[in-house]
């Protein structure tokens, strides 16, 4: 990873742009740095994703509440102001959203193992 010099990010001149799931929508803000991608994910009502992921995340939840299911059949719920990480590569996981959740998420090159 770059130096990142101090910078400010105005969240709300991101973009939003849309990613349907298997059922409802996420929305996404990115900001992508040198080997860092920082995003602010809302998820709909009904929102499962349409896949498995593999990739490290920091993901702390803004507003709302999901379940972070592994595909080994475990699942965490998360609510307001928790926040779960793990590595590239060490889960299968996905998020589902109930009643609507919004997100920060952190990824990049500091999570491969």
């Amino acid at each position: 990873m770059s130096d990142i010099p101090f910078q400010t990010i105005d969240w709300d001149k991101i973009p939003k742009v849309e990613h349907p799931g298997e059922t409802g929508t996420s929305f996404w803000q990115t900001v992508q740095l040198e080997g860092l991608r920082m995003r602010i994910v809302e998820y709909t009502n009904g929102y499962i994703a349409d896949h498995w992921c593999q990739k490290g995340h920091i993901v702390h939840c803004i507003e709302g509440g999901f379940v972070s299911e592994l595909e080994n059949g475990d699942a965490f719920s998360l609510s307001q102001g928790m926040t779960y990480i793990v590595s590239d590569n060490l889960s299968s996981h996905r998020s589902v959203s109930k009643n609507g959740v919004k997100l920060l998420i952190i990824d990049g090159d500091f999570l491969k193992s």
